[in-house]
């Protein structure tokens, strides 16, 4: 369990603020708006209202009790460099903010972020390769090279062997478990059966899954 401050509870910040309740964190929730304070008043720990450009008033939150300090803002670009910045200086453990561009990430790197996120851009990446390919379920970016991926069984593997099938060697890829009614197995062998019924997860670089699935 950690302990959370989220700054800007728009969409996104609520989003993630119900997110980080259903896996048991506490989360301290901070926006200027009270409609929005009370929007999430049910799924967070505590809450204030507040300007996070004010010193005094970050300040008075005890930032560095936190664990890690998230920046939602997302329409007001000075106030979230401004408050990325006034975390970092006042001690915050891990200051995560949102970025609309990588104009602006460069800025709040520079300034105090230790780390942003894009949830426009990653949502789009996602939506893009997983609605533009046909055997495609589900995939996990893990770097700009290397993501994992829910697949259905080509037609060609079903009834063959891991082994037999080779794709390591073949297309250096891994493949790290199958679905069997809904759960993932990860028990597998060269002389586990692929199956047109059970899903599997492999781990590897887009162009080589491409290939080899003929995504």
């Amino acid at each position: 369990m950690k302990n959370i401050l989220l700054i800007g509870m728009g969409r996104f910040g609520k989003t993630m603020a119900a997110e980080l309740d259903k896996l048991g964190h506490q989360v301290m929730a901070v926006d200027s708006r009270e409609r929005c304070i009370n929007e999430c008043i049910d799924f967070v720990t505590s809450a204030q209202i507040g300007d996070s450009t004010n010193p005094e008033f970050l300040k008075g939150l005890g930032i560095d009790n936190y664990d890690v300090c998230i920046v939602t803002i997302k329409k007001d670009f000075q106030s979230s460099l401004e408050t990325t910045t006034l975390l970092k200086d006042l001690g915050a453990k891990l200051v995560v903010s949102r970025a609309a561009s990588d104009f602006h990430a460069r800025f709040l790197l520079r300034n105090g972020a230790d780390k942003v996120v894009f949830p426009e851009k990653q949502m789009a990446k996602w939506a893009a390769v997983r609605y533009g390919s046909n055997n495609m379920l589900d995939y996990v970016e893990l770097d700009e090279n290397v993501s994992i991926f829910e697949l259905e069984v080509p037609q060609n593997w079903v009834g063959k062997t891991v082994a037999q099938v080779d794709v390591r060697k073949k297309y250096n890829i891994n493949v790290l478990g199958m679905f069997i009614n809904g759960k993932l197995s990860v028990t597998m062998t060269p002389d586990t059966i692929f199956t047109s019924e059970h899903p599997i997860l492999v781990l590897g670089n887009y162009k080589d899954v491409q290939k080899c699935f003929k995504l």
